[in-house]
């Protein structure tokens, strides 16, 4: 639980502090995400316990999982982005679209994982699924906390 937690506030503070990545060159931004996500997937070996028969099938279901995954990030890191760069003077109407789009993401997210849900099912044992979905529900959710507590509420 604890390696869940340490790769999800790294995960989560690479995400949630838009204005220090913008301050690191761009190509060692691109070498923490890489760390980050290599960091990720050895926590989901470490914990899925797979069989070689399993692992052959699982993991490029994961990677492309995770390729889908980080499009919906991008969305979100460009609300949240766009949210701190006009955090000041929010406006109605942008609050509006900013919200909107929060929740459009949401749906996306959840569209996503019943996507890959039949694929799982064919190359997992259900209960190796169901801990799969509750690792990643575990990272999002002290990613979410992290975000939780650094974006300010709207004045």
């Amino acid at each position: 639980m604890k390696a869940i937690v340490i790769v999800a506030l790294a995960l989560g503070f690479a995400f949630a502090t838009p204005a220090y990545a913008q301050d690191q060159p761009a190509d060692n931004m691109q070498i923490l995400m890489e760390k980050l996500k290599a960091d990720k997937k050895l926590l989901v070996a470490e914990n899925m316990q797979l069989t070689e028969s399993e692992a052959k099938a699982f993991w490029p279901i994961y990677e492309s999982y995770q390729k889908d995954l980080d499009k919906i990030n991008q969305r979100l890191g460009k609300v949240i982005n766009d949210y701190g760069a006009n955090y000041q003077s929010l406006t109605d109407d942008l609050a509006d679209k900013l919200t909107t789009e929060a929740i459009a993401i949401e749906v996306d997210r959840t569209k996503l994982m019943q996507s890959y849900l039949p694929k799982l099912k064919k190359a997992l044992p259900a209960k190796k699924v169901a801990r799969y979905y509750q690792l990643e529900h575990k990272i999002r959710s002290v990613i979410n906390f992290q975000l939780a507590v650094n974006i300010p509420l709207v004045k």
